[in-house]
């Protein structure tokens, strides 16, 4: 490990290593947020003494009848720092992104830690014929999002090693995982712990402008599945055409690609075999308990006597609670048949150790709640918005061509800020509420970020998984160095971006449905 950690420390030249000594200056997400807090107070009393406000977009004072006033509110006013302090345990706790993401996570962790992720990839993508293997590594790649953790560590390694059986560069291997579990971080057939997180900062968002609103878990469904779809011959091109050629034959040097590795290779064990049928039949359970809740007797995930678009919307609610049970017992049923679960105390440590895991997330949240809450006591998000929205509207700009800006722009500031969740509170109470000014929906905006935050993860050393893949490949090519996995890596980058937009643009020009109740435009919606 010293030997590898010298190697990622030698100093790099040129962009690349600009954007390493820039991005190692900044601070901890937390202390960011906490620094934000800190301009956030200055800029807001700078506001309210300069007398910074902007005419309410569609309310008016009932004194006047004329448009009515929001005015920048200072946060050391009495009543603001009052709330800070009185209001501080609420705050944090009702904080959106919180409960969906530890909910999830509660039922993710215990099939993380029976090993249920880790020897469903492994039973995916062995055995692939060699013509076949790129795509499907990294279709499982993509999908193995849903195992946050557990497909970097064991995917990755794993694809390395099923190239080399199949008598290709195992390097080219890693690439290819590496660029659909985190290039391709958004893209899945099935919403996931990433979307909880993502749609509750995106509610908190709405609800500092336009008050409660309800995220729909769901509601980037269709865009996630297709950005799959278009990024699996992507990555099947880059990989097999550009990347491979480049890497040459290789040749095996000393021992390398033995040991951990080659273990995750091993053959399924008749334990393992029965644990994943016990799992696809509790998968089965709470999909049949979930279509019986929403056809059922009763129908209590649908809003019967609820206008026609919000009937689903219990369903959709649901959701969350639909992922936490569906990893909680199809865990519990690997767990059991494998024998790593033994009683219900073993199912209960596990579940106690996934929150352990999340010990740095509550620490960011408490930050986080605190920034995106005193951004809207402040009157600052509301403004900007406004004025943002008739900035936007006076350079018409269409609006397939303004999120792919965002795009842009949330790709730019991946190579700085790796965590989606630190990134995307900092942008979603300007961006949300101002498109939303323009018409374009939460949800729109949602999925606009999530294609820029993904592709430029493979190219920045500050990304928290490239020192360890720059390890893996190591034990294949010792020489390999920081510069040779950016450069590896930089292709995909493009390659994903490049159609993430255009498929951004597609489907905002067909105005086609995002998800189940999702659309690309809303009406003008109104405030609180």
């Amino acid at each position: 490990m010293t030997d590898n950690a010298a190697v990622a420390a030698v100093p790099q030249k040129g962009f690349l290593g600009w954007i390493e000594r820039v991005g190692n200056r900044l601070p901890d997400p937390v202390v960011l947020f906490l620094w934000l807090v800190g301009i956030l107070i200055i800029i807001s009393v700078i506001a309210s003494a300069v007398g910074w406000s902007a005419l309410h977009p569609t309310e008016t004072d009932p004194e006047t009848g004329r448009q009515k006033v929001i005015a920048a509110t200072s946060l050391l006013s009495p009543e603001n720092i009052a709330r800070l302090w009185v209001d501080m345990p609420t705050t944090f706790t009702h904080f959106h992104p919180l409960g969906y993401v530890l909910v999830v996570m509660l039922g993710a962790g215990v099939a993380e830690r029976t090993g249920l992720f880790g020897t469903a990839m492994r039973a995916s993508v062995r055995g692939a014929s060699p013509t076949l293997l790129t795509p499907m590594v990294a279709f499982v790649a993509m999908m193995g999002n849903l195992a946050a953790d557990a497909a970097y560590v064991v995917l990755i390694p794993l694809a390395a090693v099923i190239y080399h059986a199949a008598g290709r560069h195992p390097v080219a291997g890693i690439a290819a995982s590496f660029a659909g579990v985190s290039g391709g971080f958004s893209a899945n057939l099935l919403p996931g712990q990433l979307d909880a997180l993502l749609f509750g900062i995106t509610q908190a968002a709405v609800e500092t402008v336009f008050g409660p609103w309800q995220p729909n878990i769901a509601g980037n469904w269709y865009f996630i599945a297709a950005m799959l779809f278009i990024f699996l011959p992507v990555i099947w091109y880059v990989t097999d055409r550009i990347i491979e050629p480049r890497l040459g034959t290789y040749v095996p040097a000393g021992t390398a690609g033995t040991g951990d590795v080659g273990e995750r290779d091993r053959a399924l064990t008749d334990a393992e075999r029965k644990g994943l049928r016990h799992a696809g039949l509790a998968i089965l359970f709470v999909i049949g308990l979930w279509a019986f809740f929403t056809l059922g007797p009763g129908t209590p995930l649908i809003d019967e006597a609820g206008p026609p678009e919000a009937r689903l919307s219990p369903f959709y609610r649901s959701l969350v609670a639909a992922f936490f049970l569906l990893f909680l017992l199809a865990g519990w049923a690997y767990g059991r048949a494998t024998g790593v679960i033994s009683n219900h105390r073993d199912l209960v440590k596990m579940m106690s150790e996934s929150m352990g895991d999340m010990a740095y997330y509550l620490v960011l949240a408490f930050a986080a709640a605190h920034f995106v809450a005193m951004f809207a006591w402040s009157n600052l998000g509301l403004i900007l918005a406004v004025h943002g929205a008739d900035g936007l509207r006076a350079a018409n700009m269409p609006a397939p061509v303004l999120l792919a800006a965002i795009v842009l722009l949330t790709a730019a500031l991946n190579l700085f800020i790796g965590s989606a969740s630190a990134k995307w509170a900092l942008l979603a109470p300007v961006l949300v509420p101002m498109l939303m000014l323009l018409g374009i929906s939460a949800e729109m905006t949602t999925a606009a970020y999530r294609v820029g935050d993904g592709a430029t993860n493979i190219i920045t050393p500050l990304m928290v998984y490239f020192p360890l893949i720059l390890i893996f490949c190591q034990r294949w090519q010792p020489d390999f160095g920081l510069g040779s996995l950016a450069a590896t890596m930089l292709p995909y980058s493009i390659g994903l971006l490049v159609s993430g937009i255009v498929l951004l643009m597609g489907w905002v020009a067909l105005d086609l449905p995002l998800g189940p109740g999702a659309s690309v435009y809303i009406p003008l919606p109104t405030t609180s």
